[in-house]
């Protein structure tokens, strides 16, 4: 049960189960005290060790049931029989070889174990793409004696055996494609997950396709809280070349004060202090909800974030991001604010009006829009009065730099009062760009 219980643990990661090698280690040694011949024991033996949260759990379940019925090897997969051997040359009368005999004979015990072996050492484990199940198919026949199995069919002279071997190979052929197919679900599904996840951080965030919002909600989340939790806490930078004198002398007064072992000053950074302003104007209604999503989760996990939203006007919706469930928080901000028409100039007024206080020199101030207003007056200069007052302001902007300062975007008036500005529509850009943001304070 060794190849098959590691296979099994490869599986199980694929379907996302967090199984570190002390765990699989304690797993084959609880098969190993419950034994495989009830298989709801040791279905719930190794749930047990395995999963740990309610999603793992169902997750687990699926795997275990995928894993252990797989096509119609499933009632002996799990037992123990020697593989099936190639004969070079069989005679007619001998047979045509194991293959052919254990066909002729219906011996499922003996084509499951064959299977099995055969696709370990198919390496059927690495199976990603559904294009390769011919590619495996073929290599697990070939393993199983498939060769010695057509020179047979060639070589008899029965005609009623001919087509007995010739229907009961074709027959498990259906079934060794089937078998493939199936571990290509229980194999690949992980890392066809992870390469989709990929692309979703890549992707445009105005053309995600609505069948993938909820998987982008999960990352989004995850990247606002991986943020949060790699710089939302107090953090010290050693600096180079001060060295701390008084500490240094005091470490090492069991060496006469001989500095074998140095200490350098540290400087505090001091944890993130940022003001979110949010466009959820209906020009860049496609990626608003994304973002307010990342405010959402940013602001579950970071303290001291205080996030603003705008079209036509700005309203603080920190107290919403904060008391609301997620579900509710964001439909509540686009049915109160979004949708509309975006003023800037009118947003950053009302934000200088009731809100001026919140900036100061550790404070940095991030804009999350296309800087269109739909030709009304910019007000640059309360953004520039806005960095006078803040560490920095930060703008990052969905459009392309090559489209800024067309039609009605304002953006060449507010860059000269940016510190950085840059294109940012897709999740790889925000989270680098934040994360950039947070990593230096």
């Amino acid at each position: 049960m060794e190849g098959p219980l590691l296979d099994f643990f490869r599986a199980a990661r694929s379907a996302g189960l967090r199984i570190s090698p002390a765990e699989t280690i304690e797993a084959a040694r609880a098969a190993g005290v419950v034994g495989y011949a009830d298989r709801q024991r040791l279905r719930d033996t190794l749930g047990l060790v395995l999963a740990k949260t309610v999603e793992e759990k169902r997750a687990y379940g699926e795997c275990f049931d995928l894993f252990f019925t797989r096509g119609s090897f499933g009632d002996t997969a799990a037992k123990p029989a020697a593989p099936l051997t190639q004969d070079a040359a069989p005679s007619e009368g001998e047979g045509g070889g194991e293959l052919a005999r254990a066909l002729l004979a219906n011996d499922q015990a003996a084509l499951a174990a064959a299977v099995e072996a055969a696709a370990r050492e198919a390496r059927l484990s690495e199976i990603s793409l559904f294009t390769q199940v011919n590619l495996f198919t073929r290599r697990i026949m070939e393993r199983m004696g498939l060769g010695a199995l057509e020179r047979e069919i060639g070589r008899t002279q029965d005609a009623d055996r001919k087509e007995r071997l010739r229907a009961a190979r074709d027959a498990l052929r259906e079934q060794v494609r089937g078998f493939v197919e199936q571990n290509l679900l229980l194999f690949a599904e992980g890392r066809n997950q992870e390469f989709r996840e990929r692309m979703l951080q890549q992707a445009r965030l105005t053309a995600i396709d609505r069948r993938d919002h909820e998987r982008m909600r999960v990352l989004v989340r995850a990247m606002a809280h991986r943020l949060a939790t790699l710089y939302g806490r107090p953090r010290k930078r050693d600096r180079r070349g001060v060295l701390d004198v008084r500490r240094t002398l005091r470490r090492n007064m069991g060496w006469d004060a001989i500095p074998f072992r140095t200490i350098w000053k540290q400087e505090k950074i001091e944890k993130p202090r940022l003001v979110v302003l949010c466009d959820v104007s209906g020009s860049v209604a496609a990626v608003a909800q994304f973002l307010l999503l990342f405010l959402y989760s940013l602001n579950e996990a970071l303290a001291g974030l205080r996030a603003f939203a705008f079209s036509s006007a700005l309203a603080d919706v920190s107290d919403l991001l904060e008391d609301l469930p997620i579900e509710r928080a964001i439909p509540e901000v686009m049915a109160r604010i979004g949708m509309g028409s975006s003023n800037y100039g009118q947003s950053l007024a009302d934000f200088e009006r009731e809100h001026m206080d919140l900036l100061d020199s550790h404070t940095t101030v991030i804009i999350l829009g296309d800087g269109r207003g739909n030709r009304t007056d910019p007000r640059a200069e309360i953004l520039q009065r806005m960095a006078n007052r803040a560490k920095q302001v930060v703008w990052l902007n969905p459009e392309v730099r090559t489209i800024w300062g067309t039609g009605d975007s304002d953006m060449p008036k507010y860059l000269p009062h940016c510190r950085l500005a840059v294109t940012c529509n897709s999740l790889a850009q925000l989270e680098r760009v934040i994360g950039e943001l947070l990593r230096v304070g």
